[in-house]
């Protein structure tokens, strides 16, 4: 009966993540102001966004960026060398992650507003936090023989580029120092990891929770796009090649919320590993 259960919830959250106005209410919620203890108008919302962003609490935390990359190295690998074994613990351990990106990132204490929040990136990040959590419970992540045909292992290089994050955020230039692999904050930081995790859920798909795809690609698109205005529209000058460095976070979360929406939803006599990716008709 609670398995019976589970799986209702799963086909719930998988039809839901599907339906227009799910994608509506996304769209509604970038409408959240940040929040400040002291009130702002409008009209200063973005350069509060601005202030958070470029001052959040992760970059006080540079002693750790070792401990994470590692951490992040030694979790990925055991996913290939211990596969489905380590299914729950690697999906706790990135709703975690998840959870860190939500708090330090979103939030930082500016030189010009205080204490600061970017609200609609602490839910959004949460809500991708909350889909991996469920998929430690759910377990539909079978992750026993990746996939390495040639329409998904070109996500590989990406991955790795997006670890690396090869830019020295002083000038903002590039900075291929191999150190960078493990000193840098991308382990922290949303933009870099999600490349990473996505990857690995498209190496396994289609044996792999769906509905944890979709959610956390769907994020992904959201805050590529506000990368792309940031880096190639409004401060080109400057942020030209961390936008280069942001492509792989375009392009993974584009094709695997591509898969997940033609992913055909199995039906009741249907197992998860049954089912198989087929292109929806109108």
């Amino acid at each position: 009966m609670i398995l019976e259960n589970k799986e209702i919830i799963q086909k719930r959250i998988e039809s839901i993540t599907r339906r227009w106005w799910f994608f509506l209410i996304l769209i509604i919620m970038q409408m959240l102001p940040p929040y400040t203890l002291e009130p702002v108008s409008p009209e200063q919302a973005g350069f509060v966004i601005g202030a958070v962003l470029s001052e959040a609490i992760v970059y006080d935390l540079s002693l750790f960026f070792p401990v994470f990359k590692v951490l992040s190295i030694l979790m990925i690998a055991s996913v290939f060398i211990l596969k489905t074994r380590v299914s729950r613990i690697f999906s706790i351990y990135v709703g975690i992650m998840y959870v860190l990106f939500a708090f330090l990132q979103s939030i930082a204490f500016t030189e010009e507003f205080g204490f600061a929040v970017v609200t609609v990136n602490l839910v959004m990040f949460l809500m991708v936090a909350m889909s991996w959590f469920w998929e430690a419970v759910i377990q539909k992540n079978k992750l026993e023989t990746p996939q390495l045909e040639r329409s998904k292992i070109w996500v590989i290089p990406l991955a790795v580029i997006a670890f690396w994050y090869p830019i020295n955020l002083e000038t903002m230039l590039l900075d291929f120092n191999p150190l960078l692999l493990l000193t840098n904050v991308a382990s922290l930081a949303f933009c870099m990891m999600t490349p990473v995790f996505l990857s690995i859920l498209i190496l396994f798909y289609p044996n792999v929770n769906i509905a944890t795809m979709r959610l956390t690609s769907l994020i992904g698109i959201v805050i590529s796009f506000y990368n792309i205005l940031t880096n190639f529209i409004m401060f080109p000058e400057l942020l030209f090649w961390n936008g280069i460095l942001h492509i792989p976070l375009i392009i993974i979360t584009v094709y695997a919320f591509v898969l997940s929406i033609r992913h055909r939803i199995p039906g009741p006599t249907e197992t998860h590993l049954e089912a198989t990716p087929t292109v929806y008709g109108t």
